[in-house]
């Protein structure tokens, strides 16, 4: 019985989708475990659970950290990616291979061959794609490469010196093959390992670069300050940047084709005493999330929103600080209303990923292309929707409002501390009160906080004190989400303890805790009257809003996260 059939045979798809995959695999030329999972039909673990029953082959789990460096000399990296096999045990002349698609007639031709060559006898086991890509990191180290590529380049310096070539300064270093090498191999280790930022920064002898994961900087290699400029030109000629220009900063940005992905990154260079600095932001379009509940939008938060999205105009709003997730929960929302029948036009700064179907545009002050110059433009371009990346002053925040006013949904972010704060803060930025209760939908306010490892976390008994204060909090909720909350049990809370598959840190990703305050008749009425926080507050509650700290808390007892993450951010406020 192949997958498709168990599928069937378990009614997790229907005749018309089995044969939707099969055409998409005979056009596309993929696996159809790929498309599988791609369309998200069943989880993973599901998939290889089904494939093992299928073909009579156990099913392994194994951490990369667990695969001896001796074990993988017997396969090449080369055949081991391409057949998607590696060996995970070695001992003597036994071996375990970790097998993709054991079916593979070719893989099991190749495996025979390289096994007689070693004269290893071996034994199949069935990993997951997820599993087999983590262990094939296993066969390079970012130390490890980056010093391959720097002995090159010494040697290749060398061979100019003694036959008599004058070496013409840092722009022909920085086009050498190995400097070229050392960046590709950083940018390739800080997209395998889900960095979203990577910072390569001057020392007094050493240069380090550092990655930025699940908003944390962690150092990951330092290197020979002598190399920082070619380093820094090598980037900036990829970013189309002034070479010669390290007085000033510079901004840019640039894609590269990395493990089959095409990925963006955003560049930005900073003069200091040692030397340059350069940030790079990394813009992966397929770890983009844009599900509500992937980014932690659910119960009443999601029907708020639910209900905010029906009407045909006005302003939905999302605040928090920089690095919060504001966009990324703008084209959530956007990704929605991407529709044939809509003309959709943003203004950002920068576009941070490109969205088929929708007019995306970024603005230049230096050249007078600002927010509020091209929201003019935009609105002779008969748009539907409009998008403007931030609101930022009287003018900008005005034309927002004037142009839901007329009929349009405008999506922007502003920066407040929380919900209640946007209507006082657009009042301060010169917004008549009597203008806001027609135009605004719906006000997002939002952290991050790190998602606990859900292969290490550790359940511990609430502590007396940690206990009251969650009671306190959920004393507090409206009484709908008092009532599926049993506070007469024993509660219970997760730990972040660390393992290899988190990088021993206890978290891996990370999720939204949000507040979200609606337009009401009695929000209305108070704006036109008494437009405090205080009073907006007693609103808030009236409607059951959730708080962030109390969304957070939610999510605490759910295991999603930790206390100790929903404390320090809710302290953020």
């Amino acid at each position: 019985m192949d997958l498709l059939q168990i599928l069937l045979k378990k009614n997790l798809i229907d005749k018309s989708t089995a044969l939707s995959l099969e055409s998409e695999m005979k056009n596309s030329g993929k696996r159809l475990e790929e498309i599988i999972l791609e369309r998200r039909i069943v989880s993973e673990e599901f998939l290889f659970g089904a494939k093992s029953e299928a073909f009579k082959i156990p099913l392994k789990t194994i951490s990369a950290d667990e695969v001896p460096l001796r074990a993988l000399e017997v396969i090449p990296e080369e055949s081991a990616k391409y057949y998607k096999m590696i060996p995970i045990k070695r001992q003597e002349n036994h071996l375990e291979i970790g097998m993709v698609y054991p079916e593979d007639l070719k893989a099991r031709e190749a495996l025979e061959f390289l096994t007689r060559q070693s004269k290893f006898i071996y034994q199949i086991f069935l990993i997951t794609l997820s599993n087999f890509n983590a262990i094939l990191k296993k066969y390079r180290s970012l130390k490890k490469e980056v010093s391959q590529a720097l002995e090159e380049l010494e040697t290749e310096l060398e061979k100019e010196r003694q036959i008599g070539i004058k070496i013409s300064g840092v722009e022909k270093i920085a086009e050498e093959a190995p400097i070229s090498k050392v960046v590709a191999v950083i940018l390739r280790h800080a997209v395998d390992g889900k960095a979203s930022d990577v910072h390569i920064e001057p020392g007094k002898e050493k240069m380090r670069v550092r990655f930025r994961l699940d908003g944390v900087l962690h150092s990951s290699i330092f290197l020979p300050m002598k190399i920082l400029n070619a380093v820094v030109a090598r980037i900036k000629i990829l970013s189309d940047l002034k070479i010669d220009e390290s007085r000033i900063p510079q901004d840019g940005r640039f894609s590269a084709k990395i493990e089959e992905r095409s990925i963006d990154f955003r560049v930005s260079t900073f003069p200091t005493i040692l030397g340059e600095k350069v940030v790079m932001r990394i813009l992966d379009p397929t770890e983009r999330k844009i599900n509500f509940s992937d980014l932690g939008i659910i119960g009443r938060n999601l029907e708020a929103i639910q209900r905010g999205l029906k009407k045909s105009y006005g302003m939905i709003l999302v605040t928090g600080p920089t690095g919060s997730g504001k966009t990324t929960t703008l084209y959530a929302i956007l990704n929605l209303f991407n529709k044939e029948e809509d003309n959709i036009i943003t203004l950002e700064d920068p576009v941070e990923y490109f969205m088929d179907g929708v007019n995306q545009s970024q603005v230049k002050p230096e050249i007078g292309y600002t927010f509020a110059n091209g929201l003019r433009s935009i609105l002779r371009q008969d748009p539907d929707i409009l998008m403007v990346g931030e609101i930022r002053d009287k003018e900008t925040a005005s034309l927002s409002v004037h142009a839901a006013l007329t009929g349009h949904i405008v999506l922007s972010t502003l920066h407040t501390s929380n919900a209640i704060g946007v209507i006082p803060r657009l009042i301060d930025m010169g917004v008549e009160p009597f203008l806001l209760p027609p135009t605004l939908s719906i006000i997002i306010a939002q952290r991050l906080v790190r998602k606990l490892c859900p292969y290490c976390k550790k359940q511990t008994k609430m502590n007396k004190e940690a206990k009251r204060k969650i009671l306190e909090e959920i004393g507090k909720m409206p009484l709908e989400i008092k009532k599926k909350i049993n506070t007469e049990k024993n509660f219970y809370f997760y730990e972040p303890v660390g393992c290899n598959r988190c990088n021993k840190t206890g978290y891996s990703g990370r999720i939204g805790i949000y507040e979200i305050l609606e337009m009401t008749e009695e929000l209305n009425r108070i704006i036109l009257q008494n437009p405090s926080e205080m009073a907006i507050k007693k609103e808030a509650e009236r409607q059951g809003m959730v708080t962030m700290k109390q969304d957070g808390i939610l999510k605490m007892l759910e295991g999603i996260t930790s206390l100790e993450e929903v404390l320090s951010v809710a302290e953020e406020k």
